[in-house]
């Protein structure tokens, strides 16, 4: 007899691990994501991945504001799921779903736990210029990411890599991690392993304001914030009274001259050929997008903008 199996997942990170389950051909009775929410300047309902992947194949879907609710758990065991899957779903489950399922509730976690615990595991990777990551399969309890480890899978950082291609990597992979864990856990074959209090670190919700450029900070800090904060909330600075994004950068040796903030021409043997002042080095501009414009090299921004170079970021 099938196992059946309720998946909780909200964004397009939680889609590779609903998709290997359905092929798998695990019973899946229901698949809750977060509500629908206004996107854009129309303010337009849209659907979540998880939602539209589950309607698309015929799976009841269920978006509560909130999981304490005493008829969500009345709902929840009103489908006798033996064990529940989460992967970035968005909402805190409480002790007495916790504990509804045999098998628990394991949670899909794109961190190598417990380090970087909490809503943004794959920004802060970036952000502290890590060079693995990885992704967690755990057993989950009351705590924000304390549960004991099941599997665990590392992944290296690319240089390249922004927060949106590092999500897609870690997707990919915790699906298959997923699906390796699942039969030798419910035949009873793995031992959970406790985690190392001692090295957790954890995340912080990252907002609007986080995006906005400091030119005090160095030249590597700059460049891991700019990989980190894309696609949301993007980094930008101020020229001439107007909100610039830098999209891709890279920090360069050496130190420049100028105050901090200033755009300078960048000699030769430099790999770039602009770049800004920072309060340690200098950053290398590769894309840029002024805002109402389309994003730009900064080989095309300098043509268009010639007040560019020398100009003052603030």
């Amino acid at each position: 007899m099938a196992t059946p199996v309720i998946f909780m997942g909200t964004p397009e990170f939680a889609v590779p691990s609903l998709e290997s389950l359905l092929r798998a051909q695990y019973q899946i009775v229901a698949v809750y994501t977060q509500p629908d929410r206004r996107v854009g300047r129309g303010q337009q309902i849209a659907f979540c991945a998880g939602k539209r992947l589950a309607l698309a194949r015929g799976l009841p879907v269920i978006q509560p504001e909130n999981m304490r609710q005493p008829k969500i758990l009345e709902q929840l065991a009103g489908f006798d799921p033996k064990l529940i899957v989460v992967a970035a779903f968005g909402h805190i489950l409480t002790p007495e779903i916790l504990t509804l399922p045999k098998f628990g509730c394991l949670n899909v976690h794109p961190s190598l736990l417990p380090r970087h615990r909490g809503p943004s595991p794959v920004a802060a990777a970036i952000l502290h210029g890590d060079e693995v990551t990885g992704v967690t399969i755990m057993l989950m309890d009351i705590g924000l990411d304390t549960g004991p480890i099941l599997a665990q899978r590392e992944v290296p950082i690319s240089v390249e890599d922004t927060t949106g291609s590092l999500t897609v990597k870690l997707a990919r992979v915790g699906a298959d991690l997923l699906m390796e864990t699942l039969p030798p856990w419910l035949q009873g074959k793995i031992r959970p392993q406790h985690q190392e209090e001692s090295q957790a670190t954890y995340s912080k919700i990252i907002n609007k304001q986080d995006g906005e450029i400091d030119w005090h900070l160095s030249a590597s800090e700059l460049w891991c914030r700019i990989r980190a904060f894309n696609p949301w909330p993007g980094c930008y600075t101020w020229w001439q009274g107007k909100r610039l994004k830098i999209t891709k950068a890279m920090p360069l040796t050496g130190s420049g001259d100028g105050e901090e903030g200033r755009v300078i021409t960048l000699p030769s043997p430099s790999p770039l050929a602009v770049g800004a002042n920072t309060g340690g080095g200098v950053l290398g501009l590769q894309r840029l997008q002024l805002e109402g414009k389309r994003e730009m090299s900064v080989d095309e921004f300098v043509r268009g903008h010639t007040g560019f170079i020398g100009g003052l970021l603030t």
